[in-house]
């Protein structure tokens, strides 16, 4: 149960976590909703604001829905995860989606973290008891196109978290349930480019996720910002011939939560508790004590590339870059797709450049089904 009890606190701070040379980090609560939850995406480098329109678009960009070819879709995503230091922690990822004609959609998700079996101990180190610490999060989104190349979306989300079932212990601080009810903002630009005499297609796509609340573990005594993102991203395609098509896209991202202070006094403490969310998004802009190196330090980036064949067989490559100093996450990402009729399966695989990094190895599974060709299929 000790590797539990560790899996919690890099958990807690996962969105910084993993080196020892982080300096600086920006922690929020419930950083599973910064896990990417699909194989498609994780095999290339965590990468989706625009990417081609999938079932799981509702994570990286909703808008991306209203280009999707089927008029509905559903897909269901597993990932075991921090493997390397405990073998019951898990995300399970539900999507879907309806076009309910040629300019509108409605798509939904339910994310579910589990960090497994966690032996609570009293200051004596005698059981207390058993929690299992869990996040869920559920959302709807309607996206319409606004243009032939221009669409929008608008996400709704419910938070709760959970981080022990209730459970407090003699002597300690008492925590309970926390919630908080969420937005996404974003847009997706698709137009056609001709390269070297072939049709090709450049998309760019904007995500600003989870606009909300902050959520508290004590009853609001105290609160803390939820992982408010802004994702920026371009994709081109390009078809090789009539059977193997290239795309490769690129990414970037930057939490726009404010940047704790080195050293904060209570006073600072209490100042960044009081904080709005709002305030806090356009703080996060300029607030980094290091100035604007530190500015940029807070922008991650990733690219990625996918190859595929007639359409039902794909490789997927990617990078991930994370600041050394804003939590050190630097991964390769591999992955593979089989599509076959009304379903695809695809798999995802991440290799740190880092021994230390515990996300190595990380493996994420996905299947999809086109719910409109499986209608015509049983007709």
């Amino acid at each position: 149960m000790k590797n539990n009890l560790l899996a919690l606190c890099v958990f807690v701070a996962i969105s910084a976590s993993v080196s020892a040379q982080v300096n600086n980090p920006i922690v929020t609560a419930v950083p599973s909703l910064s896990i990417a939850p699909d194989a498609r995406a994780g095999g290339m480098g965590d990468i989706g604001a625009a990417t081609t329109p999938d079932i799981n678009s509702q994570y990286w960009n909703a808008a991306k829905y209203v280009f999707m070819e089927s008029d509905a879709g559903v897909s269901v995503s597993y990932t075991p995860w921090l493997r390397k230091l405990v073998s019951d922690i898990d995300l399970a990822y539900i999507s879907g989606y309806w076009k309910f004609d040629q300019r509108q959609a409605l798509s939904a998700s339910l994310r579910y973290f589990s960090l497994g079996d966690i032996t609570l101990m009293d200051q004596l180190g005698f059981p207390q008891g058993s929690a299992h610490p869990n996040e869920v999060a559920v959302d709807l989104a309607y996206s319409r196109m606004l243009s032939d190349k221009l669409s929008a979306a608008a996400t709704l989300r419910f938070i709760y978290s959970d981080l022990n079932n209730g459970i407090n212990l003699a002597g300690g601080s008492e925590m309970y349930p926390g919630s908080s009810v969420a937005a996404d903002i974003s847009a997706f630009y698709k137009t056609p480019v001709t390269l070297q005499s072939v049709d090709g297609s450049l998309a760019f796509g904007i995500n600003i996720s989870n606009i909300g609340s902050k959520i508290s573990y004590d009853q609001n005594e105290t609160s803390n910002f939820i992982p408010t993102n802004l994702r920026i991203g371009s994709s081109f395609d390009y078809p090789i011939d009539n059977y193997n098509k290239i795309s490769v896209s690129a990414d970037l991202n930057k939490l726009l939560v404010p940047t704790p202070k080195l050293n904060p006094t209570a006073a600072d403490i209490a100042a960044y508790n009081k904080l709005s969310p709002i305030a806090g998004i356009f703080q996060s802009f300029s607030d980094a004590p290091g100035g604007f190196k530190e500015e940029m330090q807070e922008i991650m980036w990733s690219v990625g590339a996918e190859y595929a064949y007639n359409n039902q067989f794909f490789v997927r490559g990617g990078y991930f870059n994370e600041n050394q100093y804003k939590g050190n996450r630097k991964y390769f990402t591999a992955g593979a797709g089989f599509k076959l009729n009304v379903f695809q399966l695809d798999a995802a695989y991440v290799i740190s450049t880092s021994q230390t990094n515990p996300l190595d190895q990380t493996l994420r599974f996905t299947l999809s089904f086109d719910l409109f060709g499986l209608k015509n299929l049983v007709r």
